[in-house]
């Protein structure tokens, strides 16, 4: 728990800027980070600054609920998650989601996202809240 009574969810996503999941896997921790979810304290966590050494966000991933949100079958988000800071509590996978064909190569312009991609962040966007929706029911 943290302040006031909420819980206190962590949230690392993909930084993969040249992968089309890692994109979307960033909307979506930002789509989640602005919703308004009552009694919940939505933390992001910088990858690359955890992998750096960052302590601060290592012990957040050690002591709180944390999910994983990775652009592609790479897990680069939950690998290094487990291995510096242990189990997490939930992860999502975009291409478990939503076929490597459909996402495309290359790089995302987020100024010129097509509808179908904002149906894919949003998409991205539920499964997150499916696994806070897990960690609440399970803690």
């Amino acid at each position: 728990m943290s302040e006031e009574g909420r819980l206190s969810v962590g949230l690392i996503s993909c930084s993969g800027e040249a992968c089309p999941g890692g994109t979307i896997s960033r909307l979506a921790t930002q789509k989640v980070l602005r919703s308004i979810r009552p009694g919940y304290n939505f933390v992001t966590i910088c990858l690359p600054l955890f992998m750096a050494g960052g302590e601060e966000e290592r012990n957040f991933a050690r002591d709180y609920p944390t999910i994983t949100i990775d652009g592609c079958e790479k897990c680069c988000a939950l690998k290094a998650t487990e291995a510096l800071s242990g189990p997490v509590s939930g992860k999502v996978v975009v291409t478990d989601l939503i076929a490597k064909e459909d996402i495309g190569e290359g790089t995302l312009s987020i100024r010129e996202l097509t509808g179908e991609q904002k149906a894919m962040v949003d998409q991205v966007a539920a499964a997150i809240l499916e696994q806070v929706t897990k960690i609440k029911q399970e803690g």
